[in-house]
C-alpha cells in the first residue's frame, strides 16, 4: 500500500479501511468513494487534510 500523499511505502493498518503513513503522518480511508485524508493533530483528533500546509511536506 502507497501513501497518496508522498507515495511512501511506510504505511500501517490502523482500522477498517484506514491507513497511517509513518513518512508523511497523516491517516487516510479508502472506501468506494474515493480516499479520505486527515492530518493527526496534538490531541489525536482527525482533522481533514490541507494540502497548502507547508509542515507536513
Amino acid at each position: 500500500m502507497h501513501c497518496p500523499v508522498c507515495g511512501g511505502k511506510a504505511t500501517g493498518k490502523v482500522g477498517v479501511d484506514q491507513y497511517y503513513c509513518w513518512d508523511c503522518c497523516v491517516e487516510y480511508r479508502m472506501n468506494k468513494e474515493g480516499v479520505s485524508i486527515y492530518e493527526v493533530a496534538e490531541d489525536g483528533s482527525l482533522v481533514a487534510f490541507d494540502p497548502q500546509n507547508e509542515m507536513l511536506l
